[in-house]
């Protein structure tokens, strides 16, 4: 691809949650689909016809198995943020037919005990959580997503 190619390509639309316990740490898995360190918060696209903050609490139930009735939403960012995927993933990711994420983000508190955290729920989007500091996360987030997460961190001040 050219980068006039590339520039061309739209942003997939998505949510992600920021999701905090009663010690205002932050909800990160790992992901399952690598060996390698890559521990992020819960996202994914938004559906046709679906609301972003819908979106959210989809996205955190299929990937942790959390229910909307858990949590209390508390916030979302002002507006949507982007990031471009690495030039080498882009024909693997998607099909080659976006460049990287909108995302809307939304903070979450987690109002039950952690054991109704089920990461064989649905997705199998991770194969091990925790909770971490935000700055714990900045320093565990893949590099292409690390200017987002601080940029939510920011907005919502964990950071």
């Amino acid at each position: 691809m050219t980068p006039g190619d590339l520039a061309a390509l739209p942003y997939r639309p998505c949510v992600g949650v920021v999701l905090i316990n009663a010690s205002g740490r932050v909800f990160a898995g790992q992901r399952a689909d690598t060996d390698a360190p890559a521990w992020q918060m819960p996202q994914g696209g938004v559906d046709k016809g679906e609301g972003p903050q819908d979106a959210a609490y989809r996205e955190l139930w299929e990937e942790t198995g959390i229910a909307r009735g858990h949590v209390t939403h508390l916030a979302e960012t002002a507006d949507w943020l982007c990031y471009d995927l690495p030039v080498a993933m882009i024909p693997r990711i998607w099909g080659g037919t976006y460049r990287g994420q909108r995302q809307k983000w939304f903070l979450m508190r987690m109002d039950a005990p952690d054991t109704v955290i089920n990461l064989h729920h649905r997705d199998r989007e991770f194969a091990a959580w925790r909770w971490m500091t935000a700055a714990a996360l900045l320093r565990a987030i893949v590099p292409f997503k690390r200017a987002v997460y601080a940029q939510v961190f920011r907005e919502f001040g964990l950071g």
